[in-house]
């Protein structure tokens, strides 16, 4: 290299050719990329300054537009010099890869205008979901449908240009789309049944992310996570994520409990028998606590205190009414504080909550035969005979009928000397 040639700068802003000096052309390069490099930071010095301003600012496009466009102004800045620098190269070089240059330089502009869009799209749907950025957010499912649909579109968009830079005929790939549509339709038909569920869902909006759903056909219950074009996330109370192909939801019934007006309280009470007399005022007074309380909806909502059933070992009234919220642990605390009360006014009418009782009446028996004075009398009548002759008298039998003796103990305990003597007869059998 003969570094004497840059003494004429002028050199430098000559386009290189053939017969440049290759210390000219690397000099030329060198520059290009430093000027790049240099622009960019500057650039993104100005982005930032920029930024600064635009955030006190309360209108959500600036903001959203300078974030989609902060990457994609340093894509599109390293694009034009890094081709401006292979263009440099290529005229000083015989390489067949300088050639493609160009289409590279399209295909990068058109994708980065893609970025762009997408990006912006995006950060538009966050602001409009945002409630420190618009006074009336939009919905969350309303504003991921239609930024999905934007996005998709602009791809789409994207590649049928970049196949018209590249020389291609669209109206030829569209004509073989048409043609094929119907085998990949075919071929994938649970797919597109689960994308058209995923628009119904978008749609119909029978639920939207963050609200609790559950289905009495299926084993689903939760909250919903995301809505995918194919699946939706929903989260068990257990935590544990249920991935649900959106057709599903175009067959099932689904239940969404987040939408309630008002939780219902239904509950039964027993009372025992003898205070059947106070349970018309105990009922009045629970109807009268329930339509004071402040926390009960009973002007627009049922409300029933009545007697109700004849248990086995109780007289039941039941209650039936509603709560003005719909938060499940708020929810549970208003029940308390109603059952409370409850237990209150039953104790202040003197009477008292009914627990499962049995009564048994027991039949009295007859006395057990007193077998120690029949021995006595035998032992008596023994010695009468024996007095008579002399002789010791035989010895008496007792009668089959009579059995064998028995220990003396409680009938109801059973006799153990029966229980022997049967136990020998099962034995001897």
């Amino acid at each position: 290299m003969n570094w004497q040639n840059l003494s004429d700068w002028r050199q430098l802003l000559e386009w290189p050719g053939p017969d440049t000096d290759t210390v000219v052309w690397l000099t030329q390069v060198f520059v290009v990329v430093f000027l790049t490099v240099a622009t960019n930071f500057l650039l993104m010095r100005v982005i930032d300054l920029i930024d600064h301003f635009s955030r006190k600012t309360t209108t959500l496009w600036d903001d959203a537009l300078l974030e989609a466009a902060r990457v994609p102004v340093r894509l599109l800045l390293w694009v034009v010099g890094l081709s401006v620098a292979a263009e440099m190269l290529q005229a000083v070089s015989e390489s067949a890869i300088f050639e493609y240059v160009a289409e590279v330089r399209r295909v990068a502009f058109i994708a980065i205008v893609a970025f762009f869009l997408t990006r912006l799209i995006s950060n538009v749907e966050t602001n409009l979901v945002n409630p420190d950025r618009v006074k009336k957010p939009m919905d969350k499912t309303t504003a991921n449908a239609v930024g999905k649909l934007l996005r998709i579109s602009v791809l789409i968009t994207a590649l049928l240009i970049i196949l018209q830079a590249l020389g291609y005929s669209i109206s030829g790939v569209l004509a073989f789309g048409g043609v094929g549509g119907i085998a990949v339709a075919y071929a994938a038909k649970d797919l597109l049944a689960n994308f058209f569920g995923g628009m119904m869902v978008y749609l119909d909006k029978p639920f939207k992310v963050g609200e609790w759903v559950r289905s009495p056909d299926r084993a689903i219950e939760g909250t919903v996570e995301h809505i995918g074009w194919r699946l939706t996330r929903i989260r068990t109370f257990d935590q544990r994520p249920i991935y649900v192909p959106n057709s599903l939801f175009t067959t099932v019934v689904l239940e969404n409990p987040s939408r309630m007006l008002n939780r219902r309280i239904n509950e039964k009470i027993g009372i025992r028998y003898d205070d059947w007399r106070v349970m018309p005022d105990i009922v009045a007074a629970v109807r009268r606590m329930l339509i004071d309380h402040e926390d009960m909806e009973t002007d627009y909502r049922t409300l029933i205190v009545n007697f109700d059933h004849y248990g086995d070992s109780y007289i039941e009234f039941f209650i039936y009414t509603f709560t003005k919220t719909t938060d499940w642990v708020r929810y549970h605390e208003i029940k308390q504080d109603v059952l409370m009360r409850i237990m209150h006014i039953v104790d202040e009418h003197g009477a008292e909550f009914a627990f499962p009782t049995r009564t048994l009446h027991m039949h009295a028996e007859s006395a057990p035969r007193n077998y120690a004075e029949d021995d006595h009398g035998d032992d008596q009548r023994a010695e009468h005979d024996h007095g008579d002759d002399g002789d010791p008298p035989p010895p008496r039998r007792r009668p089959a009928s009579q059995g064998a003796p028995r220990n003396r103990r409680d009938r109801s305990q059973g006799w153990k000397g029966e229980q022997d003597q049967e136990t020998g007869n099962d034995d001897g059998e």
